[in-house]
């Protein structure tokens, strides 16, 4: 890429297109560039120890689904003889040999790290991660009896020979290759057993063999379960002499293939297709012990269909995703401080959403509809409460006797939801309750389908959304009637109705009481149940009918005011940027003189800093605790500032193939906080990145003499003092 940007500048920009491949950075290579990122997390010795190995599970965890669906669909190209050519200017197979030429050197570094660091590391503060072979006697004698006590009932080997055919392995399973000879002919024969999900992966010693005179005193020890399971082999091949084994983990692709126009029930053929994604497409990646010998790999390579790109060496442990376990530990001080998220004052004194239970103090308490009345709400998680905020507001609707109907969207929800249960108290105390279950909701599909029929069952109208497109919105609607007409309360979002999530991931909402955003998600969700086929809103920006036009016109908004020698503003901040007409707006806005600053977390096909082009355009990522998720959107339109927020990036698929909704914000206070949200995460020196012209990225460092600026932090402490205001 340097010597692409390179030459494109001694050619002049004016010399190209803005279409132009040099201008474009490939979006799986800037995907595997945000991964670097996640990794860099557990390279920093800033980093907590224990938070350094969720984000090493955290690296591998984000591979396994680039495989299972971005290398697994760019095989599909290859098979299907799809030669189209990425914006960057390359074909499938070229994006193949770059993503494997760019990602073994990461993957090395995250195993070296793991061996020669941060296992240390464990050991020196009492968390011994053990290797078999350096057990004492008792120890081993103690793991033999669990094995055959708790491990050896669940596991089936399997041979392969002429009557036994080479066994299906299952996607993402561990697996053991086993290399058994006969004793009396020394034939030799190979089997595999399955490493089982349903046990632990680390088998955790007893407090009474934790201690070993070379070691410090032990917090917790353990051993991979896979080296119990080795070590014992002889009880699953009694009569054959075990020669020895090799550690193996197969991707498979696992993205579903729905016909929707073809589809007469489409719940039933995405049950279909899971029961299809649990066995597993083809195998499209293999993770395999370094010292494996040739004959070993050959036959896994030959059954599974693989080439020598797509066989991966591991020095060290298998499956590094399993570490996420160890910050079950009670070792506080190596963990990131706890954060608890906190309840804005103006939501403090609520009235709870059952006002007939007489243990409740009721005194001096508020009406969450009277709080929004009077203004509109922004919440920002995790730094807000979920459950005091958005959850709260559905829990409220779904008990006030006033409410008459309650609409929303469900992209993705947790397993326990208590959002899905204030829904069905909702029907059960006789509101029209409609929700909209996305049942393509990519790896949820199983879950949006049971909560489907939970919902159902309680008398809540459930639809699945519209043929061809994801409803990828994230809105509710609070029907309400207040003395002798009808008011509508409205919720909408840049994150899922998830309050696991919303501990996890930084996201916005907006409550609003304005009645032409409640006209507004009335026409949306008529659009979405009905035959509406509603063009036209008030106030939202909806995906696939206004989004992109209305984001063009904002960008060329910028671009007429620099023109006209008026200062000329842009910041975005969004998980990924990808789609190619807007990043062309971008850059006749940069060439205009508009400055723009972006903050995309994830993809980013758009190269800041070339001569000519983009010389006016800044691009950072930050990855920190926290995954930046919410999506926020600033033009200075010549003083008369316009701020939206939303859940769309600035992808195809946003714009084009999902139902979204974009909301521009009119209130000025919550203008000054959305504000306040860009300035401090553009002036982040602890977890931002900025992306360079070649699509690589540098991490900030605070400059001699300046303070450290976490963004995520520093959203903390605001949210403290949001807490404590009267």
């Amino acid at each position: 890429m340097t010597t692409t940007t390179q030459s494109t500048e001694s050619q002049g920009a004016k010399d190209l297109p803005l279409t132009h491949r040099d201008y474009y950075f490939s979006r799986e290579l800037s995907w595997l560039e945000f991964n670097r990122r996640v990794l860099h997390e557990a390279l920093d010795d800033r980093t907590p120890l224990l938070e350094r190995l969720k984000f090493l599970a955290i690296f591998s965890a984000n591979l396994d689904e680039y495989f299972m669906v971005r290398v697994a669909g760019l095989k599909q190209q290859i098979e299907a003889q799809v030669m189209r050519r990425t914006p960057d200017g390359r074909t499938p197979s070229a994006q193949l040999a770059a993503i494997s030429e760019r990602l073994r050197p990461m993957i090395t570094q995250q195993h070296d790290h793991f061996t020669k660091t941060l296992r240390p590391l464990l050991a020196d503060n009492g968390v011994h991660l053990l290797e078999y072979d350096d057990l004492n006697r008792e120890q081993k004698i103690y793991l033999q009896e669990y094995f055959e006590e708790q491990i050896f009932p669940v596991l089936t080997p399997l041979a392969v020979d002429p009557g036994h055919p080479f066994p299906y392995i299952s996607n993402v399973s561990l697996n053991l290759a086993v290399i058994v000879r006969e004793a009396d002919n020394n034939r030799e024969h190979f089997a595999r057993v399955k490493v089982p999900k349903v046990l632990p992966r680390f088998i955790t010693l007893p407090e009474s063999l934790r201690q070993h005179k070379r070691r410090p005193a032990s917090f917790w020890a353990g051993v991979p379960l896979e080296q119990v399971i080795a070590h014992n082999l002889e009880f699953l091949f009694p009569g054959m002499v075990v020669q020895d084994y090799y550690t193996f983990r197969i991707t498979r692709n696992a993205d579903l293939e729905v016909e929707e126009d073809e589809a007469d029930d489409l719940m039933l053929a995405i049950e279909q297709e899971l029961r299809k994604r649990r066995k597993g497409g083809s195998a499209v990646r293999m993770e395999i012990e370094a010292h494996t010998p040739e004959t070993v790999r050959a036959t896994l390579m030959r059954e599974l269909d693989l080439n020598d790109d797509d066989v991966y060496d591991i020095a060290g442990l298998v499956s590094l995703g399993d570490l996420m376990i160890f910050l079950r530990l009670a070792l506080p001080d190596h963990k990131d401080p706890s954060w608890t998220p906190l309840v804005p004052s103006v939501f403090q004194r609520l009235t709870p959403p059952e006002v007939d239970d007489p243990t409740l103090e009721m005194e001096d308490m508020e009406d969450f509809f009277a709080v929004i009345r009077r203004q509109d709400q922004l919440v920002h998680h995790p730094y807000h409460a979920f459950s005091a905020t958005v959850q709260r507001f559905i829990t409220q609707a779904a008990h006030d006797p006033e409410v008459l109907a309650i609409k929303m969207t469900l992209y993705r929800t947790s397993g326990d939801s208590p959002i899905v249960s204030a829904l069905i108290s909702a029907a059960e105390n006789g509101k029209q309750v409609a929700v909209l279950v996305e049942l393509k909701a990519r790896f949820d599909e199983e879950n949006n389908i049971n909560w489907a029929r939970k919902l159902e069952k309680s008398g809540v109208h459930v639809v699945y959304g519209l043929v061809g497109l994801k409803t990828h919105t994230k809105v509710v609607l609070v029907v309400r009637r207040e003395k002798n007409h009808i008011r509508r309360y409205s919720h909408i979002g840049t994150g899922n109705y998830n309050p696991k999530t919303a501990r996890l991931y930084t996201d916005l909402g907006l409550i609003t009481s304005c009645d032409d955003i409640g006209a507004d998600l009335t026409d949306l969700f008529n659009h979405l149940t009905g035959y509406s086929r509603q063009q036209s809103y008030r106030k939202l920006l909806v995906a696939p009918v206004s989004l992109r036009p209305s984001f063009r016109k904002l960008i060329q908004q910028e671009v007429d005011h620099a023109k006209a020698g008026r200062p000329g503003r842009i910041i975005a901040k969004m998980n990924s940027l990808v789609d190619q007409n807007l990043i062309v707006a971008l850059y006749e806005a940069s060439q205009a003189g508009v400055q723009i600053d972006l903050i995309v977390r994830g993809i980013c096909c758009l190269l800041p800093g070339i001569k000519g082009v983009s010389d006016n355009i800044r691009v950072i990522s930050i990855v920190g605790r926290f995954l930046e998720h919410s999506r926020i959107f600033y033009f200075y339109n010549d003083g008369d500032e316009q701020f939206l927020i939303g859940s769309a990036d600035w992808m195809p698929r946003n714009l084009d193939r999902r139902v979204e909704a974009v909301v521009p914000i009119s209130d000025r206070s919550i203008q000054q906080e959305l504000k306040q949200i860009l300035d401090v995460s553009l002036a982040d020196n602890r977890h931002a990145w900025e992306m360079q012209t070649d699509g690589s990225y540098r991490q900030r460092r605070p400059r001699k003499g300046d303070a450290v600026r976490s963004s995520q932090y520093e959203f903390m402490e605001i949210a403290v003092q949001s807490a404590k205001r009267n």
